[in-house]
């Protein structure tokens, strides 16, 4: 089939490469002229586990181009994925001006006749997007166009999102038409996964709500976590008690000092917000929200407990990227923690795999804070170190090093990533997240 991707983000480019690799003609659309340029000449924008190899194997075989003109992609494509991003506002509602701008050149640029298109939202959305896209589109489109609009929401995890693509749990899709129907069906043919059919309001609640229900699980047991270190259990042992039960899972009960990205708030505070616009009440998600800052605040009170001063200190800090095989620092926790490290008079040193320069958002305290290309080279010095982001390289750490270059030898592990026992028998002093 012929596919037009309307964005290359994360999430444009990972599903163009992926509907490539399944054998579908794909021609994906961004406006930034030097982001198409960078992937004609098979360089990659950002860090994603196993996408550079797809996407030059693909554009080898011309399965996969790149425009800068959506006109094009629209007459090119069967189906027109949207894709471009919904950030949040200042106020928890998504910012949907880019959807409605690509579904207005949509609109201008359908063919006037003897065509068919399936525009199909990607990008995470809140319930009845879908029926705005259609008033748009109707509204432009040249008189006696047929098209519909169908919810496809993604459930990639940025680190895996290749796989996640190619081998998904679930495909949901939103649709009332069997037509479109049975051209998404065509689409997903050749992926081995289980597809669900739903209404478009239906798909589009399904994404924030799973990202949401997420987020509940991970607040919940660090809510648990508190009571472990008031009581002397180990929320390790508790968490690992609970996911046995195959009702709760495993998945998303690792304590620690919160989730950070820019999926699971924005859709938390999304839904959170269109809960309130449709005169419903959600406190629920108010307080996952309040658990989460919370996590934060004891992981820092602790650091300020151990060290009583932090004026003129030095931390060192291991992640920076908000989870691990990522290069991604938005909405990272590890960020949160450096900044606030700051604020109290910390010189900070990180180390992190993926970042060998002093990001954007700690520019500001350049004197304050920097980039180290090796982790036990940052600990020179340090009065602490502050595990933030949960790389497997940091779960054996070199105890002889860390006690041989720190000051004194203190780890404030945010990610629950060592053994304590091992930890204080190599005389380091230990504090983790509910243990």
């Amino acid at each position: 089939m012929k596919v037009t991707i309307i964005g290359t983000g994360h999430l444009g480019l990972t599903a163009g490469a992926c509907f490539a690799e399944r054998g579908h003609q794909v021609l994906c659309v961004d406006n930034q002229e030097d982001k198409i340029a960078l992937l004609k000449a098979g360089k990659m924008p950002f860090y994603e586990s196993g996408l550079e190899d797809l996407v030059r194997k693909n554009v080898d075989l011309e399965q996969l181009k790149f425009t800068t003109s959506l006109k094009k992609g629209v007459c090119f494509g069967e189906i027109i994925f949207i894709a471009v991003p919904t950030p949040p506002r200042p106020d928890g509602t998504v910012d949907l001006d880019l959807v409605k701008q690509v579904a207005r050149e949509i609109g201008k640029s359908m063919p006037a006749k003897d065509s068919f298109k399936v525009i199909v939202t990607k990008s995470t959305v809140p319930v009845l997007t879908a029926r705005k896209i259609r008033e748009i589109i109707e509204r432009l489109s040249p008189e006696g166009v047929e098209f519909e609009v169908v919810s496809n929401p993604e459930f990639l995890r940025e680190g895996t999102a290749v796989d996640d693509f190619l081998y998904p749990d679930r495909i949901v899709y939103g649709t009332k038409s069997e037509r479109a129907g049975e051209v998404m069906r065509k689409l997903y043919r050749s992926f081995d996964g289980p597809v669900f059919e739903c209404s478009p309001s239906s798909a589009e609640l399904i994404k924030q709500a799973a990202n949401a229900f997420l987020t509940t699980k991970i607040s919940f047991i660090n809510g648990i976590s508190e009571i472990c270190e008031t009581s002397g259990a180990d929320v390790t042992e508790v968490a690992q008690g609970l996911g046995m039960d195959q009702r709760i899972g495993e998945d998303f009960l690792n304590a620690g000092i919160g989730y950070g990205g820019i999926c699971f708030p924005k859709d938390l505070k999304g839904l959170l917000k269109t809960s309130e616009n449709l005169g419903c009440t959600f406190n629920l998600l108010k307080e996952v929200e309040e658990i989460n800052v919370r996590q934060l605040d004891l992981f820092l009170a602790k650091i300020k407990k151990s060290l009583q001063l932090l004026r003129g200190k030095k931390i060192a800090i291991w992640g920076l990227a908000f989870k691990a095989h990522t290069d991604d620092i938005r909405g990272s926790i590890a960020i949160k923690v450096a900044k606030s490290l700051i604020a109290e008079g910390t010189t900070v040193t990180i180390y992190e795999p993926m970042i060998l320069a002093l990001p954007r958002e700690l520019e500001v305290f350049e004197g304050h804070c920097l980039i180290s290309k090796d982790p036990y080279e940052c600990l020179n010095d340090a009065d602490g170190l502050a595990i933030a982001t949960d790389w497997p390289e940091f779960e054996k750490p070199n105890y002889d090093e860390i006690k041989a270059r720190m000051n004194k030898p203190i780890i404030f592990e945010g990610r629950n990533l060592l053994d304590p026992a091992d930890a204080r028998s190599q005389e380091i002093e230990y504090h983790g997240v509910g243990r």
